[in-house]
């Protein structure tokens, strides 16, 4: 059993997690660090999905950090991109040496009398026990179940003679040239396969039970360019970045203010696109625009398919598997060789992994989010949450800028622990993550709570948090520090 200490643990390597040690490299020198990844390679999500056409479905330019300019001219970069990107960035600030792959996190325990934490790990391919320690532990391991995907249990499923593919365990040397695929789901995980699929299948048909907001955006941006050539690199980059934060917050709030109008605009880009197609029921959703998250076709693909007749949408319900394919409860059938379950991914709470206090098990459903990055009577212990309604890099990037603050003030002020308490009499607890996608709703209950005002509501605002973590003051009555 090897014991190895450093100020701070990062349980994850992914974008969260290299871009958090990036910001301790710039702006806290002194704190050593390890990053703890249970897969033998960096880029989390970025890493371990192989799906055709795996690409961000937000603008690189707020997707990527703050710190380091994005220049690819795509604004909707693929995922060998993106890895490119965040493998420069781990050297730009070395970060690589510090990076233990094969450690998975089995348990965390913190000492109150020593203000230390325990970090006990099994290496995912041996299986030996390691334990580390440190102040710090900064949870950057998203929310996201990595060993399996969601699929419901189809009835008839067995009887299929075909393929049966989950995006999130895609095979490597999956031949689909001139095979008759369906996708099931209308997420964005399908909207970004359908088109890639259907460049080689004879057909593919996207079987949805109800629509899904979509919409076509350039992936060059003109306006970017034109930016990156007026003004050097990094200024360019950081006008850039503003005009995307802007466009993303109206959007946002014109969709939230103003629900019929935007979706009546929507559906009607859509109907520009598709010509022909019918619109209805396939492209008008039964709910609002952002209460689930907006799909993006880049330079509108996935309408193009759908217009040429390469791809088609069904929606409809799933009766049953059979032989061939699958039958439809209206009686319809559709024909397949392979089906694509991309119905969406399982939620897993802080990757898992066992929380306790003195050798007490933490509850963290019975936890508030403080400022949306700490966990209410948790010392010592920060998350890394991105947003839902915009780029997730946002708001880590704001969570690095306020912990590097409250290191600093932690220093200069001799503390060595700070943990946020509950001082509010009749907070209401309101389920943390704002979206009412089915992946969300059969998992809140296992995930802190945020409550109904701040500083534990958690506003998916880049101003009013840019704010609360950038500007106010660290010290705060509910942030005891010792």
């Amino acid at each position: 059993m090897i014991a190895t200490h450093a100020d701070i643990i990062i349980i994850g390597a992914g974008l969260s997690g290299i871009g958090a040690a990036c910001h301790l490299s710039r702006k806290n020198p002194g704190k050593t660090y390890i990053i703890l990844e249970a897969r033998d390679e960096p880029g989390g999500t970025w890493s371990l999905f192989k799906y055709p056409g795996i690409r961000s479905d937000s603008d690189m330019y707020t997707f990527g950090y703050s710190f380091k300019t994005w220049d690819n001219p795509k604004s909707f970069a693929d995922a060998p991109s993106i890895l490119k990107y965040l493998n420069e960035a781990s050297d730009e600030f070395n970060v690589t040496n510090n990076i233990r792959y094969q450690q998975r996190a089995v348990s965390y325990n913190f000492n109150t009398k020593d203000k230390l934490w325990t970090v006990t790990t099994s290496n995912t391919v041996t299986g030996q026990e390691t334990v580390y320690t440190c102040s710090f532990i900064f949870c950057c391991s998203g929310y996201y179940n990595y060993h399996e995907g969601y699929t419901p249990a189809f009835k008839g499923q067995s009887d299929f003679e075909g393929e049966i593919i989950h995006p999130q365990k895609w095979p490597k040397n999956l031949n689909h040239t001139n095979k008759n695929i369906v996708v099931i789901g209308s997420g964005a995980t399908a909207v970004t396969i359908v088109p890639e699929l259907a460049a080689e299948a004879a057909h593919v048909t996207m079987l949805q039970r109800s629509a899904t907001y979509i919409g076509a955006l350039p992936n060059r941006d003109k306006t970017a360019a034109l930016l990156k050539r007026m003004f050097p690199r990094k200024v360019g980059h950081k006008l850039i970045r503003v005009k995307n934060i802007l466009f993303g917050i109206v959007f946002l709030n014109l969709c939230r203010s103003f629900p019929e109008r935007m979706k009546k605009f929507i559906i009607n880009g859509a109907k520009k696109k598709l010509g022909d197609f019918p619109i209805d029921p396939h492209f008008i959703p039964n709910y609002n625009p952002w209460e689930q998250r907006f799909c993006i076709a880049p330079d509108g693909n996935f309408f193009r398919v759908i217009k040429s007749g390469k791809a088609s949408i069904v929606t409809d319900h799933i009766d049953r598997f059979t032989k061939n394919g699958i039958l439809l409860k209206s009686g319809k059938s559709i024909e397949a060789d392979i089906i694509v379950t991309a119905t969406g991914l399982n939620l897993l709470a802080f990757g898992g992994v066992k929380i306790l206090i003195d050798s007490k098990p933490f509850d963290v459903s019975k936890s508030l989010v403080y400022k949306g990055l700490m966990l209410s009577d948790l010392p010592n212990f920060f998350v890394f949450i991105g947003y839902t309604n915009a780029s997730w890099t946002l708001k880590s990037d704001l969570t690095s800028e306020y912990i590097s603050r409250v290191l600093k003030y932690l220093e200069k002020h001799h503390y060595k622990a700070c943990q946020a308490k509950i001082i509010e009499a009749g907070l209401t607890p309101i389920p943390l993550l704002n979206l009412n996608s089915g992946y969300i709703n059969r998992s809140a209950h296992t995930f802190p709570s945020q409550g109904n005002k701040a500083p534990w509501r958690v506003y998916q605002n880049y101003v009013l948090d840019y704010k609360m973590l950038r500007i106010d003051t660290v010290k705060d009555k509910r942030l005891l520090f010792f």
